[in-house]
């Protein structure tokens, strides 16, 4: 699969669905800050513990950050050591996407918010964290929002 885009154009959901919301390449520059907007609309990368979330424990939801979409909860999220926050699952199936990305002189899997197609971070198996999946969702803290579930 081809490295993702620098502009928001129609894009398909697995399956071969349209993805819900879509917005011209101004209107995501206008409504995020520069740094959501390099990270999530031109698939960048936080640098390693900087971002809000990479140590938080704090329960909650993880929204996406562009479109407010439920993507993952503190109970999937674990201690990876990366340097940002890891999740062993997403919220639900469907609530992401999945690239084959071979960028940087890597082969990996980008995960993408299913809603927007915001790019969120990456997708590692068998490293052996020993959780119930033995994914590690290595995720841009700036990709997400976390909120008390009550306030969804």
């Amino acid at each position: 699969m081809n490295t993702p885009e620098n502009t928001s154009k129609t894009t398909s959901a697995a399956g071969g669905t349209a993805v819900p919301v879509e917005k011209s390449d101004a209107q995501w520059r206008e409504e995020l800050t520069p740094e959501e907007y390099r990270v999530l609309r031109q698939a960048g990368t936080e640098r390693p513990y900087t971002g809000e979330y990479w140590d938080t424990h704090t329960e909650g939801v993880y929204q996406c950050r562009a479109c407010g979409s439920q993507l993952f909860t503190s109970r999937e999220k674990f201690d990876s050591h990366c340097g940002w926050p890891s999740f062993w699952a997403p919220l639900a199936e469907g609530t992401v996407r999945y690239l084959h990305d071979r960028t940087m002189g890597m082969d990996r899997v980008e995960v993408r918010c299913a809603n927007c197609d915001s790019h969120l971070g990456h997708v590692f198996e068998g490293e052996g964290y020993g959780t119930p999946t033995d994914q590690r969702f290595c995720i841009n803290s700036v990709s997400l929002r976390l909120v008390n579930p009550e306030e969804n």
